[in-house]
């Protein structure tokens, strides 16, 4: 006895309606949250543990600290304290992403940061023109780094560690030793050190918030429209509202006067904050939705795979070191803003660590391959907030150094260990 099969409009309409499609629907979320968990015990860990870090160090020094932690004050220096941090990871999300390193890119932020404000102090330059020759002498040591990797073939720790002692006397020969460069232009010194009119702050975050939801409500309806996989509607509005109460609640909390005095009036969203955003934005969209971002994961994950595809790897090589210098240079000018100054050791000492600490932290692989923008500004937020959570409960400078170590030792164990759980599972 054979059954007939109806085709083509007639079978998708009992194909709809029938118990199985029901069946389908009913468990979806079900089904996502199976496979959201089967991930993780593969090792598809993302950024799990950079978010249950934020919330157990919030959590912690909360108890220790109750009057000061959560301050309207103190969250606006958590904010500012991180913002150098996060620039620079950004920048190493890049690097690591080929599983390479940049050992000199704390050093490139000094240098190029002495180069800014000997343009102002020195030369009295406008701050436009500072800024972008800063910029550019960054992606020029960037080039040449990238350079002898890729086509010179000298391993990157090596040629980095090479930039990361010749550029200290970079430094110095422009300063001179033991000196200082102040920074007055009011433009610089107010990226770190000023604050957005708060309904400016308000109105970029109404917005940045409507877009985010808008835009991945678009993509949902696109993907179920073309009959493609996509995830539930609820988890789809769960994320795009956590991140939109995220930003509606940060605002509320940096709008609120923090002042001191009753005379003066401090608040406002600072304005390094939004150069962070926009950052993110266009480095997220550089990574997800152009070639050259699938280029960058082809290449780490792959890079004999990825030449056989077509693909140039060396310009890969080249430009993520340029990216990386360049957005090390910004984390420079930021630095500067927030001292006022450029000193000899501007970018050296425990900068460059932290900030590989930051982009490990918040999810990159520092075996190639794996690794997200937002990394940078998680992880930057976990050291900013290590660093300033035990400053306010009075930890020695030593205990700082070493819990911040271990803090990193557990996060690159954690990216070990989820990569042998790949390896083991055929991801």
């Amino acid at each position: 006895m054979s059954t007939e099969i109806p085709e083509g409009k007639e079978t998708a309409v009992k194909l709809a309606d029938s118990d199985f499609a029901t069946d389908l629907r009913e468990h979806d979320l079900r089904s996502s949250l199976n496979d959201y968990w089967g991930r993780l015990r593969a090792g598809e860990l993302g950024a799990l543990p950079a978010a249950l870090g934020l919330v157990a160090l919030v959590v912690l020094f909360t108890a220790l600290k109750p009057d000061t932690f959560l301050s309207n004050t103190n969250i606006a220096n958590l904010f500012t304290q991180a913002l150098p941090i996060s620039l620079l990871a950004m920048g190493l999300v890049f690097v690591l992403l080929l599983g390479e390193i940049d050992l000199s890119a704390g050093v490139t932020s000094g240098v190029t940061a002495a180069v800014m404000a000997k343009l102002l102090t020195d030369a009295g330059y406008a701050w436009p023109v500072a800024v972008i020759s800063s910029i550019a002498v960054g992606i020029v040591i960037g080039a040449v780094i990238g350079w002898l990797v890729a086509v010179v073939r000298i391993p990157s720790f090596v040629v980095t560690l090479a930039f990361f002692l010749g550029l200290q006397g970079v430094i110095l020969w422009l300063i001179g030793e033991g000196g200082t460069v102040a920074v007055r232009d009011d433009v610089i010194v107010a990226l770190a050190n000023r604050n957005m009119p708060i309904w400016l702050g308000w109105a970029l975050a109404i917005a940045c918030s409507a877009g985010y939801v808008g835009l991945q409500l678009l993509r949902w309806t696109r993907q179920r429209a073309g009959g493609l996989h996509s995830r539930p509607l609820q988890f789809v509005l769960l994320q795009s509202g956590a991140i939109a109460a995220a930003l509606l609640v940060g605002t509320a909390v940096l709008s609120v006067d923090r002042a001191p005095s009753p005379i003066a009036v401090v608040a406002g969203v600072p304005w390094g904050v939004l150069l962070v955003g926009v950052l993110l934005i266009i480095c997220t969209f550089v990574l997800t939705r152009t070639p050259f971002g699938r280029h960058v994961y082809a290449v780490g994950g792959n890079p004999e795979a990825a030449r056989r595809a077509g693909i140039n790897v060396t310009r890969i090589r080249i430009s993520v070191f340029m990216i990386g210098s360049g957005l090390a240079a910004l984390s420079g000018i930021v630095a500067a803003s927030r001292l006022m100054s450029v000193n000899t050791a501007a970018g050296g000492g425990d900068t460059l660590l932290y900030a590989v600490g930051a982009a490990v932290i918040g999810g990159t692989s520092l075996f190639g391959g794996r690794g997200k923008a937002r990394d940078a500004i998680l992880g930057g937020l976990v050291i900013a907030m290590i660093k300033n959570g035990l400053g306010l409960i009075g930890t020695s400078a030593y205990l700082t150094f070493l819990i911040t170590g271990l803090v990193l030792l557990f996060a690159a164990s954690i990216d070990a260990l989820a990569r042998r759980r790949r390896s083991n599972t055929g991801r």
